[in-house]
């Protein structure tokens, strides 16, 4: 593939205009104010290029789009449009973008907060799985993380003096993190503030036994 590559560069680099076949070759290439003139026009050798760059990926697959030519997140407020433009580009070469994606989806169902977009973004979801995009286990942790009052950080026993204050401060952060996120999607995109005030108040909660917990582990050492 890279040799491919690199014999098509040269053969673009030296490929003649169109119409300098038929003319007599100069001793040397014509100046013009110090300047070499190009031996083939910069729009024509882009197109070489393309087309047999195109020619080195044939291997009965589709190529993948690149993100300035074909990977663009959805725009506009139409979130049903959005999840639409989003299946098919993922479904077309842009799967290794779907983080970008999927904030690109959130960003849009801000645009118009509704109970219903829970439901939305569970279907898609379980359509990645389904597509192969992610793992089910990767679907239910984002779900939950956007749109359930239960923080996927976490995770373990709190209660155990070594596994939680050893890393008190990380867990902590973790948990701050996933509110914001909570915020994001059980707030700003599902308007569902009595499910965000319970994700609040559960970390409030975390944090208070957290903290009971580490104090009484450091008076028993």
């Amino acid at each position: 593939m890279v040799n491919c590559i690199a014999h098509t560069q040269r053969a673009v680099r030296t490929a003649p205009a169109p119409g300098d076949a038929t003319r007599p070759r100069a001793a040397s290439p014509v100046r013009n104010g110090g300047a070499r003139r190009p031996l083939i026009a910069p729009a024509l050798g882009a197109a070489l290029l393309a087309l047999a760059l195109s020619a080195c990926n044939g291997t009965g697959t589709r190529p993948a789009l690149v993100e300035d030519g074909g990977c663009r997140p959805p725009q506009g407020y139409d979130l049903d449009a959005a999840f639409a433009k989003t299946k098919d580009d993922l479904s077309s070469g842009c799967e290794a973008h779907f983080d970008t994606y999927l904030h690109r989806l959130l960003t849009i169902g801000e645009g118009d907060p509704t109970p219903e977009n829970k439901r939305k973004f569970s279907e898609f979801l379980e359509w990645s799985t389904d597509a192969g995009l992610i793992s089910r286990r990767q679907a239910q942790r984002t779900y939950n993380r956007y749109f359930n009052v239960k923080f996927v950080s976490m995770i373990g026993d709190y209660s155990n003096c070594s596994h939680t204050c050893r890393g008190k401060g990380r867990v902590l952060n973790d948990l701050r993190r996933e509110l914001v996120d909570k915020e994001r999607g059980l707030l700003k995109v599902s308007a569902d503030r009595d499910s965000y005030r319970r994700a609040d108040q559960l970390m409030r909660e975390t944090e208070l036994v957290l903290e009971a917990t580490c104090s009484a582990c450091s008076t028993t050492r």
